[in-house]
């Protein structure tokens, strides 16, 4: 009776912390590489290739009030290449803290989408110098 009683408490434990490392998890920041693919009419959800854990996924990325008064986010132009803190949700991904970075620094998977993004932008502006 006694040792069943132990291994029914030693379950409970183990189990309590398996429940609260899961939640933890969840509650967590995400570390996050973007490419701003186009700029909105709304500075609050500006579309992106977003790199999370080596996968890469169209995502808008979701502003609060503490971002968009971020001097990152107010001159914030197509092919910017970002490191960000937050949390993917089905929206997309809420910014947490935000960093401008170099397209050299961006993972892999997003250095050719930062690429053709620069091609694409140079070529637009190509024609208008003389």
């Amino acid at each position: 009776m006694r040792r069943t009683a132990i291994l029914m408490c030693g379950f409970c434990i183990v189990m309590a912390g398996v429940v609260n490392s899961s939640s933890a998890a969840a509650d967590e920041d995400v570390i996050a590489f973007a490419v701003v693919t186009e700029l909105p009419k709304d500075r609050t959800q500006v579309p992106s290739k977003v790199a999370i854990e080596g996968s890469v996924s169209e995502m808008k990325l979701l502003a609060s009030e503490h971002i968009l008064s971020n001097p990152v986010w107010k001159t914030l132009e197509v092919c910017h290449a970002l490191k960000l803190e937050g949390q993917k949700s089905s929206q997309g991904f809420q910014i947490h803290s935000i960093r401008a970075i170099d397209a050299a620094m961006l993972p892999m998977v997003l250095q050719g989408v930062a690429g053709d993004c620069l091609l694409k932008k140079a070529l637009e502006v190509a024609p208008f110098i003389d």
